[in-house]
């Protein structure tokens, strides 16, 4: 593992990774510590799209870590990226919390909460404050048809102190039941996340590492932006997952106890 002494940049996932609801995993502190000591970044790489980036700043400053705005890249953030590129103007319907919404109009977007006549197209996220009127208007929409259908993140589950609840995955799942439409996801597994933060702080590959518990979405990440990943087995993911799958992990590790031992 000596490669790892090489890493500068440090991608990581947050919920399973770094720590489980409100309670920081043993060695997060001295991890991030290290890190820092080295001379090298830590950005928090998350697929949770219903909490704004301040949100996720005041939770990590209460938990003890030093982090503010510029130690974040969501998915809320690259589906923002992705919307504006391909789909400038264009009027979405958006299924989210309030706080997703909030982001989205802030930068722009053009976007509604209920259903229109000329709406282009429908964004969702990951929606703890999802209602039945929500599913209803997607329903709606798919069934008469749009141009576009986004999801910013493909998660199947979000990990709680009790064990899971839905993520944006799911919805996406039980809306394509309901109407036989799948969404475009954004966010992990694609690559564009990381490829972001690599040129916007300016590391290589070689010295980028992507650090999560997922192997569908974090360590694919990783292995589709081209650099090396670990698998941390401290939240969803478990070693069959790590197993039964062509995206191979360059690292499984016990937790982040274990990667501070080896960077």
């Amino acid at each position: 593992m000596s490669n790892l002494k090489n890493k500068r940049l440090f991608l990581l996932d947050m919920d399973g990774t770094i720590y489980l609801d409100n309670d920081l995993f043993d060695g997060t502190l001295d991890f991030l510590d290290k890190v820092r000591e080295k001379g090298g970044k830590y950005l928090f790489v998350t697929n949770n799209s219903s909490k704004s980036v301040d949100a996720y700043v005041n939770k990590l400053n209460k938990l003890g870590i030093k982090a503010d705005e510029s130690n974040f890249l969501t998915s809320t953030d690259a589906t923002i990226l992705y919307l504006e590129a391909n789909y400038p103007g264009k009027k979405f319907y958006a299924m989210g919390t309030e706080s997703f919404i909030k982001q989205l109009s802030d930068a722009k977007i053009n976007i509604v909460t209920d259903v229109e006549d000329d709406i282009f197209g429908i964004v969702i996220s990951n929606d703890n404050e999802l209602t039945f009127k929500k599913l209803d208007d997607i329903c709606k929409l798919l069934t008469k048809g749009v141009s576009a259908y986004i999801a910013t993140n493909p998660d199947w589950v979000c990990p709680t102190s009790f064990g899971y609840v839905p993520d944006c995955g799911s919805f996406a799942w039980m809306i394509e039941k309901a109407t036989g439409k799948a969404p475009h996801f954004i966010g992990k597994p694609r690559p564009e996340m990381l490829t972001l933060a690599m040129e916007k702080y300016g590391y290589s590959k070689e010295e980028s590492l992507m650090v999560g518990d997922r192997v569908y979405t974090d360590i694919a990440a990783g292995y589709n932006a081209g650099i090396d990943t670990v698998f941390v087995l401290s939240g969803e993911g478990t070693m069959e997952d790590a197993e039964n799958t062509d995206t191979k992990p360059t690292y499984i590790m016990k937790n982040i106890r274990e990667l501070y031992n080896n960077i």
